[in-house]
């Protein structure tokens, strides 16, 4: 069983900036780069959507339509996090974040049934 935290959310004025962290407990011997990493979101009222991911191995990136040029995943296997760096930042994107663990060598953000261990999120808001 793994543990997901989210942290770094919080109030920021449209077009600013914030970069949101996951960190994954894993257990004795696992290491971070056996799993793909995925970002969503969920705003009041709305479905959860899928936001980013990267794969295990070589870290391919995928991004929902909606934050391309904007947010970038990253990570750093040696700390156990992954990172979402948003900038330019919109008030459509006001939500919940959740960061997701997938056992899937590839990423999806279209897939959210895929991961199987989900942190508790962290909220981002947009207020001028």
């Amino acid at each position: 069983q793994l543990h997901v935290v989210e942290s770094g959310g919080g109030l920021v004025q449209p077009g600013g900036s914030l970069r949101l962290s996951c960190v994954v407990s894993l257990v004795s011997g696992d290491t971070l780069d056996y799993y793909a990493i995925g970002w969503f979101r969920q705003a009041p009222g709305k479905e959860r959507e899928g936001v980013s991911c990267i794969s295990r191995g070589n870290g391919n990136a995928n991004y929902a339509d909606s934050v391309k040029g904007r947010f970038t995943i990253s990570r750093d296997n040696a700390k156990n996090t992954v990172y979402l760096q948003m900038n330019s930042l919109k008030p459509e994107d006001t939500a919940v974040y959740y960061c997701a663990v997938t056992t899937l060598a590839y990423c999806s953000v279209n897939a959210a049934f895929e991961y199987l261990y989900w942190g508790q999120g962290t909220q981002v808001t947009l207020s001028s």
